[in-house]
């Protein structure tokens, strides 16, 4: 008999629950709330810097590196350096959606654009069912067997203007669309607030997108060229680098980014900072005519976020219910496309499994994806940790990474080491069809 997993948001994070569950076997559902998919993917761009190198190459090994194949496909530069990051990759904001969209539709996903989730049913400790409402047209209810939330943690207005500097105008659109919805909180289950070192709480999107056309010509040229361009700021008009601070993307909080004007060619001019005075902007040589993309007020703040995290295991199974996963920033402070596609892949394939009935897995911490997942979960227990935010490509997890000697660009060596626990083509696998052979082949735990 199919199952049936529903995922409610259609960020990185749910595009990769998605796919991964509809290899497993079940059917799919995904609900977005806004007409495109990818939410701040829309606007980001940066992939396999630093530690995301290794982490997308154990995906890939794995049989879940669907997603990341295709930003490569759509990379606009490959293999550039910037200050404190190696290897990136910088897709096209352009071109990535619709090539994400197409990948879902070809594997089967059934999707539903502008339709926000409202509502949910709960029979004996489980969802059985949500309500969504189609912009313009009807509700929709959908069953299922088991649910992934997927809803992020950014928005709605009112926590921009209360934890942030006002809704800046950015890519979520919540006065279009309307604010996120969590199942998971609608089921009785506590959100996980983050906070700012200085204990306020939320955290200040990183970095916002300058209109190409409004910067002079030789810095669109050595934009396009090398994808990368770096402006030094007249002492007089710096930053301090205590403004950094309250930006999610702590690995971009060095001294160089408050020296600099630090640009990166995603197809818009992808600004490294939170947001940056519109006055102040324009004093600097080449910016004369600098203008915001994303978010519009990009001179006054960005969305804030982390605002909304479930508590979960290791398997992503959200904590006091009994078939609701979840992946992206509502699995903690992991921040990124690449952590959003890593757990959401988790996610989609466990909330498949637990459907099919079978056991759950872990990625093993021998693998930098699964240490990753496992000592974010770990951070999160404190107050201290709460005030951190973790990605691959810096800061708090990178050096982690590397002090357990799980960061590599050894392609062949991650391979070896996925082999070696028994994951190689793991999220691949129709389960449907070897539920028998799924029950009796686990991952080694190391």
């Amino acid at each position: 008999m199919t199952k049936k997993v529903v995922v409610v948001g259609g960020g990185w994070a749910g595009s990769a629950a998605a796919l991964a569950a509809r290899k497993v076997g079940c059917d799919v559902e995904l609900f977005e709330r806004a007409d495109m998919l990818l939410g701040t993917g829309l606007v980001g761009g940066i992939m396999r810097n630093n530690g995301r190198f290794t982490v997308t190459e154990e995906m890939i090994a794995m049989g879940g590196g669907d997603l990341f194949e295709i930003a490569d496909e759509n990379a606009r530069h490959k293999n550039i350096e910037f200050p404190g990051h190696k290897h990136a990759n910088l897709y096209d904001v352009s071109t990535i959606e619709p090539a994400v969209r197409k990948a879902l539709f070809a594997a089967g996903v059934k999707i539903h654009l502008k339709c926000r989730v409202k509502d949910v049913e709960i029979e004996d400790g489980r969802i059985i069912k949500v309500i969504a409402d189609e912009m313009h047209g009807d509700t929709i209810v959908a069953e299922g067997d088991v649910f992934v939330d997927v809803s992020g943690t950014a928005g709605p207005m009112g926590n921009c203007i209360k934890y942030g500097n006002g809704c800046a105008m950015c890519i979520y659109r919540c006065p279009t669309f309307g604010p996120r919805f969590s199942i998971a909180a609608k089921a009785g289950v506590t959100e996980i607030i983050g906070e700012k070192p200085d204990g306020t709480y939320g955290a200040m999107s990183g970095s916002c997108k300058l209109h190409k056309d409004s910067l002079a010509s030789n810095i669109v040229e050595e934009l396009d060229h090398t994808g990368v361009c770096v402006v030094p700021v007249p002492e007089n008009l710096q930053k301090s680098i205590s403004s950094l601070g309250q930006k999610a993307c702590q690995q971009y909080a060095l001294k160089e980014f408050a020296e600099n004007v630090i640009l990166l060619d995603t197809g818009h001019a992808k600004l490294m900072t939170a947001y940056y005075p519109l006055d102040t902007l324009r004093q600097i040589p080449g910016f004369e005519n600098a203008r915001f993309e994303d978010p519009y007020a990009g001179g006054i703040g960005n969305s804030m976020r982390y605002l909304g995290m479930l508590p979960r295991d290791n398997c992503l199974q959200v904590t006091g219910l009994q078939n609701v996963f979840c992946g992206g920033e509502k699995a903690g402070l992991l921040v990124g496309h690449t952590e959003a596609i890593i757990t959401g892949t988790v996610a989609g394939h466990n909330a498949a499994r637990s459907a099919l009935g079978l056991e759950l897995i872990e990625i093993p911490q021998s693998l930098a994806c699964g240490e990753g997942i496992a000592y974010v979960k770990e951070k999160m227990q404190t107050k201290e940790g709460l005030s951190k935010k973790y990605t691959f490509s810096g800061s708090v997890l990178f050096e982690h990474m590397k002090s357990k000697n799980l960061y590599t660009t050894d392609v062949q060596k991650i391979r070896e080491t996925v082999n070696q626990v028994n994951m190689t083509g793991f999220f691949a696998k129709n389960l449907m069809a070897h539920c028998s052979e799924a029950a009796a082949t686990k991952p080694v735990q190391n």
